[in-house]
C-alpha cells in the first residue's frame, strides 16, 4: 500500500468515526445535528446542545419578554452548549457571557425505548446575576447512567433578566429572566417527545435561585401544565431575597453609567438601550440601608407592576400559596446542612457585618415580622434569635460560625420551613423533604469555595449539585468510595421521583421516605454517610423562627391552628 492509500484509509476511518458519533434529529422548527457520547463511566448518550428555544433577545427586544424561535433552514449544529448568559463573574469581576443567550441543551439516555423516558428540567441558580447551563458547570454524566431525559437552559440574569418598568406603554413590567424559563418549559412540552421524553412526564428541578424559580413557577398560572412534579433545592419563593423591593433599579443603573435626566420611564429605557450590553450587568447599586438589611442584590423577581397576558408574578408570591394549581402535584424540598457557608468570605472581609448584627439584633428578623411589631418587640425578639444560635455562649460580634447558622436560616431554611408549612395547609399532594449533610474532604466543591483553605466542615449551600453534576472541578469517583455511593442515591433518588413521583428508590439503602404531616412537618431523609429517615436537626431552631409569627395565617397563610403542628408562641413583652 503506498503512502497515499495509507493516508486516505486512515482519514476515511476517521470520517467513518465521526458519522458514527453525529446524531440527527428533524424537529417541526429544523433539523439539529448533536453528538453520541459518553460518560466518565462509559455510558452512552444522546447529547444536544445550543439549541435555540427563543429569538436572540437583542435590539427591541432587550428587557422584554422573550419570542418563540422561529424555523431554521439546513441542519443547525448543536454540538455545544450556547454561551452563558451575560453576566458579572462574582469571583474575579470579570465579564463573561452574551445577550444572545436563549439556547437549551437535551441530553437523553436513548433515542429509542418502549416507553418514552421521563423528562428532568433543571434550572440553575447564580443569585439571579450568574450562572449558566454549561456541560463543564452542569454536566450530564451522573444522570446518563439511568433511562432518563435531562434538560438544562440559560435565562437572562441580571437587569437583562429583570429590569422593570412602570410605564405600561413601554411593556417591561419585569421578570423576562422567568418568562425565559416559561418558554424553555413550552418548548419541551412540545419538542421533547422527538428526544424520546415523555412531555406528560416532566419534573422541573433547580438549586438556590433555581429553586426559587421552580417554586415560582409552581405558584403562577404561567407554569400550569408545563410540568408534573417540582424539586426545589435550597431555596423557595418565600425566601426574603425573592421579594425584595426594587426602587428605582432601572434609573438608578442609568444614573450609575451617566444619565442626567429626570426619573422618566421612557427617557431612561432610551438610555439603557444605547449602552453596550457589558454596562447593563456593571454597576454597584445597592444603597447602605439595603445593605443593612441583608439586601442581596438589585435586580430580581418583582410582583409585576401591570399585568399583561404573560405576566408571572401579579401579587406577592405569599398571598399566592392557598390557590396555587401546583398544590396538586408533589413537591421535594430541602437544603443542606450548613447553608450559610455561602457568606463565609462575605463575613471575613466585613466583619463589621456581625458587629451591626450584634448591636442590632432586630436586622436577623424576617421583614413580615419586624414590620408587624413595635422597635421594642423587634430588639426583644432579635435578641432571642442571637442567644437561640449561640447557645450557652453570651452573643458578640466576632463570632464568625455563629453568625453564618444564623444565616442558613434567615436566607434559606426558615423560610422552606414556611414552604412545607403552607404546603400542608393547601396542598392536596405529598411534600418531601430531604437535608443534604454529607461531608467529603475534597468532592463537596461548594465548601472548598466559599472557605478557600480554611478547614471547614459540614455540607455548604450548592454542595448536593455536586454529587448530580458531573463538572469541571469534579474528580472521578471509584465506585467503592461513600462519595460514589451518595452519587448513586442522589441519583437514585431524584430519578425514582421524577418517574413515579415518589423519591422511595429500590437501589438505594432500604428506608421507608414518607411526606411530611402537620404533625411531623420536620421529618425527612437526612442523606450523610446512610440514608436516615428522621426529624432534622434543624427541627428546633425551625420552631423558634415560626414562633416569632402572630398567628398561622402571618407564618405560612394557614387560617387553622390545626392545620399544622403550630406549638406555643412565644411569650407576649411585659
Amino acid at each position: 500500500m503506498s503512502i497515499m492509500d495509507n493516508i486516505i484509509t486512515q482519514l476515511e476511518l476517521i470520517c467513518s468515526s465521526y458519522k458514527e458519533t453525529e446524531s440527527f434529529i428533524t424537529l417541526p422548527l429544523g433539523e439539529i445535528k448533536g453528538r453520541v457520547c459518553k460518560t466518565i463511566y462509559d455510558q452512552t448518550f444522546h447529547s444536544f446542545e445550543g439549541i435555540p428555544f427563543a429569538e436572540p433577545p437583542l435590539g427591541e427586544l432587550r428587557f422584554r419578554a422573550p419570542v418563540p424561535v422561529k424555523p431554521w433552514k439546513g441542519v443547525k449544529d448543536c454540538t455545544k452548549c450556547a454561551s452563558k448568559p451575560l453576566q458579572q463573574n462574582p469571583l474575579n469581576d470579570s465579564i463573561e457571557g452574551s445577550e444572545d443567550c436563549l439556547y437549551l441543551n437535551i441530553y437523553a439516555k436513548r433515542l429509542h425505548s418502549e416507553k418514552p423516558l421521563p423528562v428532568l428540567v433543571f434550572i440553575c441558580g447564580g443569585s439571579f446575576r450568574s450562572g449558566g447551563a454549561r456541560r463543564e458547570t452542569y454536566g450530564p454524566d451522573f444522570f446518563m447512567n439511568e433511562d432518563v431525559v435531562l434538560v438544562t437552559f440559560n435565562y437572562r440574569l441580571c437587569s437583562l433578566g429583570f429590569l422593570s418598568l412602570a410605564d405600561p406603554s413601554l411593556r417591561i413590567p419585569g421578570n423576562a429572566g422567568l418568562k425565559d424559563q416559561v418558554l424553555a418549559l413550552k418548548w419541551v412540552k412540545q419538542y421533547i417527545s422527538y428526544f424520546n421524553g415523555d412531555h406528560k412526564n416532566v419534573t422541573v428541578f433547580g438549586s438556590s435561585a433555581g429553586a426559587a424559580s421552580t417554586h415560582l413557577l409552581m405558584l403562577s398560572e404561567q407554569g400550569h401544565d408545563l410540568f408534573k412534579r417540582a424539586i426545589a433545592m435550597s431555596g423557595c419563593a418565600l425566601n426574603y431575597w425573592v421579594n425584595m423591593p426594587q426602587t428605582n433599579m432601572a434609573y438608578r443603573l442609568a444614573k450609575f453609567h451617566g444619565y442626567h435626566g429626570d426619573n422618566i420611564d421612557e427617557s431612561v429605557l432610551n438610555f439603557l438601550n444605547k449602552l453596550e450590553p457589558t454596562k447593563l450587568v456593571v454597576h454597584t447599586l445597592l444603597n447602605r440601608d439595603e445593605e443593612r438589611k441583608s439586601y442581596m442584590f438589585p435586580f430580581g423577581p418583582i410582583v409585576e407592576p401591570y399585568v399583561e397576558e404573560d405576566c408571572v408574578i401579579p401579587e406577592r408570591p405569599f398571598q399566592m400559596l392557598k390557590n396555587a394549581w401546583s398544590n396538586k402535584i408533589p413537591m421535594m424540598i430541602g437544603g443542606t446542612s450548613f447553608e450559610g457557608l455561602v457568606m463565609y468570605n462575605k463575613l471575613k472581609r466585613n466583619p463589621d457585618i456581625m458587629k451591626v448584627l450584634c448591636n442590632e439584633p432586630a436586622l436577623i428578623l424576617p421583614e413580615d415580622v419586624f414590620n408587624s411589631n413595635t422597635s421594642k418587640e423587634n430588639k426583644r425578639m432579635g435578641e432571642q434569635l442571637l442567644k437561640l444560635h449561640f447557645g450557652e455562649k453570651e452573643p458578640n460580634d466576632h463570632a464568625l460560625f455563629h453568625y453564618l447558622d444564623v444565616y442558613s436560616y434567615k436566607i434559606f431554611w426558615h423560610d422552606l420551613h414556611r414552604t412545607i408549612l403552607a404546603r400542608l395547609s393547601f396542598a392536596l399532594a405529598p411534600t418531601f423533604l430531604y437535608r443534604f449533610g454529607f461531608e467529603s474532604a475534597d468532592s463537596n466543591i461548594n465548601r472548598q469555595r466559599y472557605s478557600i483553605d480554611d478547614k471547614v466542615r459540614g455540607a455548604a449551600h450548592g454542595d448536593d449539585l455536586c454529587y448530580l453534576f458531573h463538572s469541571r472541578e469534579s474528580r472521578k469517583l471509584y465506585p467503592n468510595s461513600a462519595e460514589y455511593k451518595t452519587m448513586k442515591r442522589m441519583i437514585s433518588m431524584w430519578t425514582t421521583y421524577a418517574t413515579t413521583g415518589d423519591p422511595d428508590s429500590q437501589t438505594t439503602d432500604p428506608i421507608i421516605w414518607d411526606a411530611v404531616t402537620k404533625y411531623y412537618n420536620l421529618r425527612g431523609v437526612n442523606i450523610g454517610n446512610h440514608l436516615v429517615f428522621q426529624t432534622i436537626p434543624e427541627a428546633d431552631k425551625l420552631e423558634a423562627w415560626a414562633k416569632l409569627y402572630k398567628s398561622p395565617e402571618q407564618l405560612c397563610g394557614a387560617r387553622k391552628v390545626d392545620d399544622y403542628n403550630w406549638g406555643d408562641p412565644l411569650p407576649p413583652l411585659l
